[in-house]
Parts: structure tokens; sequence; C-alpha cells
């Protein structure tokens, strides 16, 4: 048997990047013989193994058939009888397609290291096609290979395959799955704008997709339109290192802007109501886990009063602090303030960033003073015990009114 490093470790190793996990396929064995030798099977699909000491990965060389839709309509077939340039030749991209032996030898066959140096993605043959969610895979990595540009006849496969409803066949646990990892990269605009050129966004995110072309109300730089912005909103949050579900509520944020009438644009009036049912709707579509779903929500709703902390009465903004629990969940609120400083930042407002965005600072200040309020000290004062909540809010106005009113 001979097993070689494949590859994203042979790839990152090449560009100079840290290599975290390595893979290896093992040519001219089989199962039998790799479990003699300590090998732990993993696989149920095809044979996969973990290594005895290292616990890293090893698969044997395997060829596939495509024999249904979607990603698992494969039968794989894997025996000694399989060569290494047959394994690789069913592997996604020319850069993942590369092989280097146990003394540092690569083997290249299908011109990986040309594609690299060109920083170019390309398919390595026509069974590209046989597995829709290399097209996200290939989305993905835009958005982490920020200088590499997709092929021109992979991008023409992809939009064929979109066109023969290949995307369609995709399970939401992986579609949320891939966009998740994509957006948790450098520049997740990247991501959504080669689902966008594939045609694969109208098909997995069509409310996102219509926002393109959507112009901006005039206040918000009009020649900007909305899925611009958005796509400026989620590199900022990118850029600001921003969790999971920040960059989830900045991508849904604005999709209520999707359903304004024609005649009603620029103007968006009232578009947060729709804003959050969309939102819900694509979250619960996909999937979403529960915090990424409920911060798109709460995003959704407030982002535009959050912006008007300025001339908000101290009583609107500790009823919108009890609206959205920051009492109980105060780092809840925290991120809803960081997505809407980075909607902000996505308006195109020069060398301002998120962290400069001025209500910020006087939403956290009325947090804090909210929270510092003596809840048991009231409570205890009250002697109309059913009066409580009211006095308790009371109280939280009071502290918000006792703040310099200039927002920080």
């Amino acid at each position: 048997m001979q097993a070689y490093v494949v590859g994203g470790a042979v790839r990152d190793a090449l560009l100079g990047l840290p290599v975290k996990d390595r893979d290896w396929v093992v040519v001219g064995s089989t199962p039998d013989e790799m479990r003699a030798r300590g090998f732990r099977p993993v696989g149920r699909d095809f044979p996969v193994f973990l290594h005895p000491h290292t616990n890293e990965e090893y698969a044997l060389a395997r060829t596939e058939r495509k024999s249904g839709h979607g990603y698992t309509g494969f039968v794989c077939h894997a025996s000694p009888e399989v060569t290494l340039e047959e394994d690789l030749l069913r592997r996604d991209l020319t850069i993942n397609a590369i092989a280097r032996t146990e003394d540092g030898r690569l083997i290249d066959p299908y011109g990986g290291r040309r594609d690299l140096a060109a920083r170019v993605f390309r398919h390595v043959s026509p069974a590209f096609a046989e597995d829709p969610l290399r097209i996200l895979r290939v989305a993905r990595f835009s958005a982490r290979f920020t200088d590499f540009e997709l092929a021109p006849e992979t991008l023409a496969l992809m939009r064929a395959m979109v066109a023969a409803g290949e995307v369609d066949h995709l399970v939401a646990e992986r579609v949320w799955q891939e966009l998740a990892r994509g957006l948790m990269e450098a520049r997740p605009s990247r991501l959504i704008r080669v689902l966008r050129a594939c045609g694969a966004l109208a098909r997995l995110l069509p409310e996102l997709d219509r926002l393109f072309g959507v112009p901006q109300p005039e206040k918000h730089h009009p020649e900007i339109d909305t899925g611009e912005h958005v796509l400026m909103v989620i590199d900022h949050a990118a850029a600001a290192g921003e969790p999971l579900a920040v960059r989830w509520a900045c991508l849904l944020h604005d999709l209520g802007k999707g359903d304004t009438p024609a005649h009603a644009l620029p103007h968006h009036y009232g578009h947060e109501a729709a804003s959050v049912r969309r939102a819900r709707e694509v979250s619960e579509r996909l999937k979403a886990p529960a915090d990424c779903r409920d911060l798109a929500e709460m995003v959704a709703r407030e982002h535009g009063i959050l912006a008007r902390a300025a001339e908000l009465r101290a009583e609107t903004m500790v009823k919108l602090i009890e609206r959205c629990d920051g009492l109980r969940r105060p780092q809840r609120f925290l991120l809803m303030l960081q997505a809407a400083a980075c909607d902000h930042a996505g308006r195109g407002h020069g060398a301002e960033n998120a962290s400069e965005w001025r209500p910020l600072s006087r939403w956290q200040a009325a947090l804090q003073a909210v929270r510092v309020v003596d809840a048991g000290r009231i409570a205890t004062e009250c002697s109309d015990k059913s009066l409580i909540p009211q006095a308790l809010h009371a109280a939280r106005v009071a502290a918000v009114k006792a703040l310099d009113k200039d927002p920080a």
C-alpha cells in the first residue's frame, strides 16, 4: 500500500498557509488490510479509517459514479486497483487534486500548481457537475481565497448545473453548513457574488437575490443598491471579526426591501415588518440555529430605530431594551448593536467604520444604566406588589434620563 497527503493540506502548504488537518488517500489496500494494520474504520458510505496513533483520516482510493440527483446520488467503488490519478480525477478543483508522497514529492496530474500560481478556481473534469454541493464549496473558497478568480468554463458549468435543477436537490442542513462557513471567511460578499453569478442564489436565497437592483432610500447613498449594501455590511462584519450570528443577521437585515412596490421606490415605508418575516422564513427554511434566527429577527426589526438613539426619548429606549430582553440577555443585545453598527458602515460612509457609529455608545450606556437599577430594593419598597413592574420601568427610565443627553 502507498499513502499520499491530498486536498486542502497540500493546497494550503503550497500557498504558504497554516495546515490544520491532513487527509490521506491509500492506494493498493483493502479494508481488511487497513484493520490488520490497526486503522479504525469510520466511513459509512466508503472506506475511511483513522490512523492508530495520529487519528488522521485515511481513505481508500475510490471512483464515483452518478446514480441520482443531489450530492448523495453516487455509487462509490474502492479497490486496490483504483489508481491515485483516478482518485484525484473525482475531486472538485484542480487546486484540490494535488497529492504529496510521504517523502514530500508532489503528484499533480491535472495542473493544480499552475492554477494555484494563476489564482484560478478550475474544475478537474466534467464530473464536477455531478455534485451540486460543489457550487457552494466553490463559492465558499471564493470568500476565503480572495485573490482567486473563477475560470469561465467552470462558471459556465455551474450555470448549467443550476439550470438542470441540481441545486434544488440540496438539503437544508448542507446548504446552511456551507453558507455558515462561507460567512465566516475573510470576504463573505464573494460567497454571495459567486452564487449570484451562476444563478444559485435565486434558487437558494431568492429573498436576497431580489435585493439587487432595488434602490436604497435617498438619504442612504442611493447609488448603492440594496443588494450591494448588504454585501458591504457582511464584509464589515467579517472585518470586525463578528461571530456567525451577527454575520447572519447582517445578511438578512434588509430582506423586506425586496417586497417594496415599485411605485414607492426609493422609499421603503414599513419594510421592517416584512424584513422580520422574511428573516424568519429564511432561517427556518435553512434550519439555522436558534441564536442566529433570533438575532436576525431582532436586527431586522430594530436596526432602523437603533440608529436614531440621539433623538429618542428615554421611555422609548427603555421599552426597546425591555422588548429585546436586554436585561436578561445583555450579550445578545450588544450583538444586535454590533450588527446595526455594521449596517451603518455598509452605507458607504468613507473611512468611518462600525466602531465609530455614534449611537453605539449611547445604547451601551443606556443598557448599563437600566441594568444597575436595584430591582430588589424597589420591590421591597413597593407596598403594592402589583405595581412593582411599573415602578421598575419608571426607575429605568429615570436612569436613562440621567445620562448625558448628547450621544457619545
